[in-house]
């Protein structure tokens, strides 16, 4: 992980900096306001500004103001409430603003959650640095023969160093590249005085997709826990899993009530369809349910065995 110059000086600046308020403010993210977090070999994840606290979520609920006489017990049960009912307009109340860097392959796939402000880090006006992501050989596995767009078994060590070998002499190769369009060396001086670079907008387009970009991500609190139901889920990507996760301990901080609801009744629960219901209910009823009696595709059948903890037979 490697912030930039300037942008460790602005670290060093907003943290140095205290302001009075009388807006809402939560001490647990405050002291960890502007400070990276390590996400993957050069990533990160930093809270830049916030809006609301879980207070803010009961009081728009509520549609009331002040504390009162309310005790703590009774707004984590309304927000439990909430978040088990789905009513989602007073998560809505609070915002959240990140600086991410990460991979552009991984950005491809962020960017598809369309419910957030974003602003990326412009290779038109700015030279990319030379940073790539390179996985951990505990990441590089072949691609899973009973799903699509997953991973399957780990490659063995001499396959993995072959890709690992190969990922990072083509991001080598592609920054080469990318330098000598430029006509840039790494202090912006030209590398050949007697030709011209090529425009940065048209550079750019030699490099692959796993190197770094930069964006603010700025989205409410019910968006950002939509983002985290896909993407801190077991079976997401792990490279864009491991920023959500980190996420998620940002979301602990800034709201704990609802981060405690949102793992009851989201993240580790399980949503099962009306057929997988009465599925259960037979179960329940002591009747034995054979999968091609149950009403269900195999797919189905092996999803709810798995949240019952059962063999799927």
């Amino acid at each position: 992980m490697r912030l930039m110059r300037e942008q460790q000086d602005e670290v060093a600046s907003q943290r140095g900096e205290t302001r009075p308020t009388r807006r809402a403010t939560v001490p647990a993210l405050e002291e960890m306001l502007y400070e990276p977090v390590p996400v993957l070999d050069h990533g990160f994840i930093r809270v830049i500004d916030y809006m609301g606290d879980d207070e803010a979520i009961v009081q728009a609920a509520r549609v009331s103001y002040g504390r009162g006489t309310r005790r703590t017990s009774e707004d984590q049960g309304l927000i439990n409430y909430l978040m088990r009912h789905r009513h989602t307009t007073p998560f809505e109340m609070c915002e959240i603003k990140y600086h991410v860097k990460l991979p552009i392959f991984v950005a491809r796939q962020w960017i598809r959650h369309r419910t957030a402000n974003v602003n990326e880090y412009s290779g038109r006006y700015s030279v990319l640095d030379n940073e790539f992501y390179i996985p951990a050989p505990e990441h590089l596995a072949a691609q899973a023969t009973t799903n699509r767009q997953g991973r399957g078994t780990l490659l063995e060590a001499a396959a993995a160093q072959h890709v690992l070998d190969l990922l990072q002499e083509e991001a080598e190769r592609a920054y080469r590249g990318y330098a000598d369009l430029l006509n840039e060396d790494a202090s912006g001086a030209a590398i050949d005085p007697s030709r011209p670079g090529l425009a940065r907008e048209l550079a750019r387009m030699n490099l692959s997709l796993n190197f770094y970009t930069q964006w603010y991500w700025k989205t409410d609190l019910h968006n950002l826990m939509h983002f985290l139901s896909l993407r801190a889920d077991p079976h997401a990507q792990y490279e864009i899993r491991a920023y959500a996760e980190a996420m998620l301990g940002t979301l602990a901080r800034w709201v704990p009530m609802t981060h405690a609801a949102f793992l009851e009744y989201r993240l580790n629960a399980s949503l099962v369809s009306a057929s997988a219901l009465g599925v259960i209910r037979r179960l329940l009823a002591g009747e034995t349910v054979a999968p091609e009696a149950s009403g269900l595709s195999r797919r189905e059948w092996r999803e709810l065995m798995a949240v019952l903890g059962r063999a799927s037979g």
